[in-house]
């Protein structure tokens, strides 16, 4: 069934007549006539009474007109619905972040792009681990994504469809509870990190990287940082966590650094973005966000 065989069928009703409606619908008479036949074909049975001079209805017909209205009246509004859902998705800034960025480092960094020029997308940010957000951004579902990096580590967005600036650094560090301090940054049962993390392949990437033997089997394992970071100051055993998510627990000193400074694995922050060009918000968004790089002193 064709909607546009409907519009045909209300057109007679408003117009009055088959010739002004076909007229209306821009449409040549025989055309027109054949298109109602097919609507009377679908339906099953005839709409209108052709044994009168005046358009008139069939009994059947008088039941079909309510829902001929009420059809395109729906579609109407589905497609009002869909185009306004098209438009507020195109205004929607994406974001794909790992756990500990989202909270750390992207609220403020949200509020220095602000400083410059209020938004008027609405913004939204969705957190996981560093698998889900790759897979959130390779199927298109996030236009940005804000994750660690380290040179040492691939990710599966470090292709040509996409490209990525650094926004700022953070470090890995392994720290425990105080009762442990003084042991070797190495030594002793392993909070670890699993697949899922991206920052267990940074660790594992700098290791290999810097000829390390990676340590034995974990007492303990987890894909967020901040569980691992928790279990250390529980004394646990010894984790390895960015600085940015333990930088007050160094301060009071629920944490203690385990080992030299030697040993700890610097990153970069990085936001990532497909190639091809994306909605104006996006874009906006995006060149804010050099600027800004560009703009900050340097340390």
């Amino acid at each position: 069934m064709d909607t546009i065989w409907l519009e045909d069928f209300l057109a007679v009703l408003d117009e009055g007549g088959f010739s002004r409606a076909a007229d209306r619908r821009a449409v040549s008479q025989p055309a027109f006539s054949r298109r109602i036949r097919a609507l009377e074909d679908w339906v099953g049975t005839s709409l209108f009474d052709r044994n009168t001079h005046s358009v008139r209805l069939t009994a059947a017909g008088e039941r079909f007109r309510p829902v001929a209205e009420e059809m395109l009246r729906r579609l109407q509004a589905g497609r009002q619905d869909a185009l306004g859902a098209a438009q507020a998705a195109s205004e929607t800034l994406r974001f794909a972040a790992t756990h500990v960025l989202s909270l750390t480092f992207f609220p403020a960094w949200l509020r220095l792009l602000e400083a410059a020029a209020p938004m008027t997308s609405t913004v939204q940010l969705t957190a996981d681990n560093m698998v889900a957000c790759e897979k959130i951004m390779l199927e298109g579902r996030a236009q940005f994504l804000l994750c660690h990096h380290h040179p040492a580590a691939t990710n599966r967005l470090t292709s040509d469809a996409f490209v990525s600036i650094a926004l700022g650094n953070d470090v890995l560090i392994s720290v425990t509870a105080p009762a442990r301090c003084g042991k070797p940054a190495m030594d002793g049962p392993l909070l670890a990190y699993t697949s899922e993390s991206g920052m267990g392949r940074i660790l594992v990437a700098a290791w290999a990287a810097a000829g390390k033997t990676v340590p034995a089997e974990p007492v303990f394992s987890s894909h967020l940082a901040s569980v691992l970071a928790a279990m250390a100051r529980e004394g646990r055993g010894i984790a390895w966590a960015p600085h940015s998510l333990i930088r007050d627990d160094l301060e009071t000193g629920r944490l203690v650094r385990v080992g030299n400074q030697s040993d700890d694995v610097p990153m970069e922050i990085r936001l990532f973005r497909p190639k091809p060009r994306q909605s104006p918000a996006a874009e906006a968004l995006w060149q804010r966000a050099v600027k800004l790089r560009a703009d900050l002193p340097e340390k």
